[in-house]
């Protein structure tokens, strides 16, 4: 599968953003999508994941209550709808999939989108 994030932007704190991450493939709806982060000089880190039905979502602790991950799986798409966005969410943001169930492991998804960058000024 190839996924083709879009969404990213330079915005204020407090705003928000939509990233979608758009994928090819018919068996799109078969895949745990996930959703991560890098900073520059840090490590690739999770932000959020999604099971196939989208009856099952996951968040990394720093986004919980403002970051929702979504999917469509008529569109081949999964969403990250990110709101009161801090100057520390600032990152190149990936979609990526898996097969099976939803993990936060970087190492364990096997398609990977191109990156969006999300740069939030204080």
């Amino acid at each position: 599968v190839q996924l083709q994030a879009s969404g990213g932007g330079l915005v204020q704190a407090g705003d928000s953003l939509r990233l979608s991450c758009a994928a090819s493939g018919r068996t799109f709806g078969s895949y745990a999508m996930g959703w991560f982060r890098q900073a520059p000089g840090k490590e690739r880190e999770f932000v959020a994941a999604i099971n196939w039905s989208g009856g099952r979502t996951y968040y990394a602790d720093s986004v919980k209550g403002r970051f929702t991950i979504s999917r469509d799986n008529a569109k081949n798409t999964v969403y990250l709808q990110m709101n009161t966005l801090k100057p520390e969410d600032t990152a190149v943001y990936y979609c990526a999939a898996k097969e099976f169930r939803p993990t936060m492991s970087v190492s364990e998804y096997d398609y990977w989108g191109q990156g969006t960058q999300v740069t939030v000024s204080s």
